[in-house]
């Protein structure tokens, strides 16, 4: 028995997985993994995820080279959500920001963070 079979996947077969920076705790990404892509990033060390859109699997880092070292995996207590601490090469997110979420919500309108730009 894999301890992936204990894991709650919602009813198209995902799980969501919080991606966050292994050296200083920045949340950097979310993205969709299925029971397969999982075991792919185990495997290889580096995250593959799921394209909901696609309906096709995705290698972080395949076309643009910002690539994602997985440094550990971690579930949450109730199984259905993935903790992924990465090394991130580049940006992490496909706007060429350091992460996703490099909008802020202030004063009531939206702000980009300058801090989050990719090194």
């Amino acid at each position: 028995m894999s301890p992936l079979d204990n894991f709650k996947f919602n009813a198209d077969g995902l799980i969501p997985a919080i991606i966050q920076d292994h050296q200083n705790g920045e949340v950097l990404m979310m993205a969709w993994m299925n029971r397969e892509s999982l075991e792919r990033t185990i495997e290889t060390g580096r995250c593959t995820y799921w394209s909901r859109s696609r309906q096709s699997f995705w290698v972080k880092g395949e076309t643009s080279g910002h690539v994602q070292h997985v440094k550990r995996i971690a579930v949450d207590c109730d199984q259905d959500t993935l903790l992924i601490q990465v090394e991130q090469v580049g940006a992490a997110c496909h706007e060429n920001y350091r992460s996703c979420f490099f909008r802020d919500v202030a004063e009531g309108e939206l702000k980009i963070n300058a801090e989050r730009v990719a090194e």
